[in-house]
């Protein structure tokens, strides 16, 4: 049986830790969060990056950075992992629901345009981007980049194109700490708020200054060290991810393949149509749209969200397939 998503850990992290562990390390946040942060910051292009225990986490830090307050108003997207807007109503925003464009997946953002909110996450589904740009200054730009690590729009890192960016390291993903987020923006003022709100609400790491709100989301040097590991291992993944994807596209002709472009690193591979019953490997159902779900219960219709939702699934993604299985599932799936 194969699975659809897997995650791949080798002997370089299983030797980092071990070392780490034999040296007295800790385990907490400390030194090798900060290296990692750094290197994260390095890799997309930007300035200050804060390592969180998730992205959902992430998320919510982001809204609480930017201002965003109990009844303030922010747009989603129908189509999402539902995180993205349980991170809003987590703070006791309003999610404002939008549906998203064909080619993407991604945000309308004709529709966006014309609903009055102070912000707006942009979650760009599977690496994916549409007109981000036309979003910026508009509202605030809170960008959902989960799925995006490794993917680019018009040069640009996705996560770093808003005020401030969020990516997920759970096991899915394209790097993983098991699990793990990190926030990431060029404004200091943003960074030094997720900073503050991650550790309690201190003003400065180790004092007993509270005179912020905050929580513990902290990492841990545990993750980091592995995270130092796994990023060696990016850019040999970003490719084997496009590979992977372009040989299913070829292979595929009973099921939609999307059109992607070369900065696209996908996270998964998701298809589109009408969706058998496979053996010999395993599948996940496309979201459902959020706003249709029990926590929100939206009587709107968003057509292309419900469109592709109830006729796509996930497929074997993993960076350790091979060609050989991936040329059976194909076969499977064409019949």
């Amino acid at each position: 049986m194969i699975n659809q998503i897997e995650p791949q850990f080798g002997i370089e992290e299983a030797s980092a830790l071990k070392d780490y562990i034999l040296r007295g390390g800790w385990g907490t946040e400390h030194t090798y969060t900060e290296i990692f942060e750094r290197k994260i910051a390095d890799f997309v292009g930007v300035k200050y990056c804060s390592a969180v225990n998730n992205g959902t986490i992430g998320l919510i830090l982001a809204l609480l950075s930017v201002g965003i307050k109990p009844g303030d108003r922010v747009i989603v997207p129908a189509l999402t992992m539902v995180a993205t807007a349980n991170a809003v109503r987590f703070i006791g925003a309003e999610p404002v629901f939008a549906d998203i464009e064909k080619n993407t997946l991604c945000l309308d953002t004709d529709e966006a345009l014309k609903i009055e909110a102070k912000a707006v996450i942009y979650v760009s589904l599977n690496g994916r981007c549409g007109e981000i740009e036309r979003l910026k200054g508009k509202f605030i730009l809170i960008e959902d980049a989960c799925q995006s690590l490794g993917s680019y729009h018009n040069g640009k890192a996705l996560g770093t194109i808003g005020d401030i960016g969020v990516y997920s390291l759970s096991p899915h993903k394209i790097i993983s700490t098991g699990q793990g987020g990190l926030v990431v923006t060029n404004n200091k003022e943003l960074h030094d708020r997720v900073e503050r709100f991650k550790d309690f609400g201190r003003l400065r790491s180790g004092s007993d200054d509270y005179s912020n709100f905050g929580i513990n989301a902290k990492f841990t040097d545990f993750q980091a060290v592995i995270g130092i590991e796994q990023l060696k291992k990016i850019k040999w993944r970003i490719r084997r991810k496009k590979k992977i994807y372009a040989l299913y596209k070829k292979l595929i002709h009973s099921l939609v393949i999307l059109d992607n472009k070369e900065e696209v690193t996908p996270w998964m591979v998701d298809v589109y149509g009408d969706i058998g019953t496979y053996k010999g490997f395993k599948t996940r159902p496309m979201y459902p749209v959020v706003p249709h779900t029990g926590c929100y219960n939206e009587r709107k219709e968003y057509p292309i969200s419900q469109l592709y939702s109830h006729n796509g699934m996930w497929i074997p993604s993993s960076v350790t397939l091979t060609d050989k299985q991936i040329y059976s599932i194909c076969e499977e799936i064409n019949g």
